[in-house]
């Protein structure tokens, strides 16, 4: 098998990240490590969206393929002190094993994937000493300056284990020992807090690699405040059940929600297309679309940027895009779907999960 260049892997990271901070540390970590560690943590919250099922694995792939071992995290203990499914541990780590059945059916490189739980982490009096290392190191200011992580303001009261939250997340890097922090944008503070405190406290910091938060359905607002309040506000548009598309949602659910979805002719703020980009020119490489009548015939783009023109342009109706979208975007969900209604402990695991009282 070929060698992979560091121009190769630099490639495949910087088609996952929205941001690096910085790109001359990974490069500098390719040329110290053949392999590195990245991650990625979870809250169990719900249900799963696609972003967090088909658009993780896609991402955790690519960086597998960069040279990683990729651990996935199932942020219990997060997701108890951000008071998740009411504050109720034993459902939060039950919808932790949802999530994590999900993952192992998205088509993960699962050879190089570890799904660990922070409840293990919090077993070990070393974590706990990691935690107050950086509480100590850290005001209260700063701390709160990071509440975006949990869906928060920082004007909201925050309650006092949502203070401890980002220790927790931070404590989390340098426990795994992680290279590359690749999470969302909307993770980027606690991220940046980690290289703040790292090479004083741990002699190391993380590379961070943020991916995009492709928003949910409907309208964005017509503006933000500031840059974190747009990312919050991605971040909570996809637990809206009508404006994200879940992996245990059937057809008829898919086409329905995205026929009623925002579709503006036009790429800024518009779903459909972040769809089409992030998620079907990645799985499937090109994008088919059966045009109505009034066109001549189907079209078939082979990169996103030919169909983005050809939308702008008009050559392509918004109707006939969607149910293109909902097509593919069902194609990919639905080997998930069914291997849920054909196990019973998986339908049982996922039927309990739906059954829980989602709390923000």
């Amino acid at each position: 098998m070929r060698k992979i260049t560091t121009e190769e892997r630099l490639a495949l990271v910087k088609s996952v990240g929205e941001e690096i901070v910085t790109e001359k540390e990974i490069i500098e970590l390719f040329n110290a490590k053949k392999s590195f560690i990245a991650y990625d943590g979870f809250e169990p919250s719900g249900q799963i969206h696609i972003a967090q099922g088909i658009l993780r694995a896609i991402n955790v792939n690519k960086m597998i393929a960069a040279g990683a071992t990729f651990n996935m995290l199932v942020a219990d203990w997060h997701g108890w002190a951000n008071n998740k499914l009411g504050g109720n541990l034993d459902n939060i780590q039950t919808a932790g094993k949802y999530l994590i059945e999900v993952w192992r059916l998205t088509g993960m490189d699962l050879k190089h994937v570890n799904f660990l739980w922070a409840s293990d982490f919090v077993k070990d009096d070393e974590y706990w000493k990691k935690v107050m290392q950086i509480a100590r190191n850290s005001t209260l200011k700063r701390i709160i300056r990071t509440a975006q992580i949990m869906g928060r303001l920082e004007s909201e009261a925050l309650q006092a284990s949502q203070i401890l939250y980002p220790c927790l997340q931070c404590a989390d890097i340098f426990h795994q020992q992680v290279d590359v922090c690749q999470l969302g944008m909307d993770q980027r503070k606690v991220n940046m807090l980690a290289r703040e405190v790292g090479p004083k406290l741990f002699g190391s910091k993380p590379v961070v690699v943020s991916h995009h938060m492709v928003h949910g359905l409907n309208p964005p607002k017509a503006s933000y405040a500031s840059l974190e309040e747009k990312l919050l506000d991605v971040k909570m548009s996809k637990s809206n059940p009508d404006a994200a598309i879940f992996m245990t949602d059937s057809e008829s659910e898919i086409q329905k929600k995205i026929r009623k979805a925002y579709c503006p002719e036009e790429v800024e703020g518009n779903p459909i297309l972040e769809y089409a980009r992030y998620f079907i020119f990645e799985k499937e490489g090109s994008f088919k679309i059966e045009r109505s009548k009034k066109f001549r015939g189907d079209i078939e783009f082979s990169t996103y940027s030919e169909l983005e023109s050809a939308f702008l342009n008009k050559e392509v109706h918004p109707a006939d895009l969607k149910r293109a979208v909902a097509f593919y975007l069902n194609k990919m969900v639905d080997p998930v779907r069914k291997a849920f209604e054909a196990n019973s402990r998986l339908r049982e695991l996922r039927d309990q999960v739906l059954g829980f009282e989602v709390t923000r």
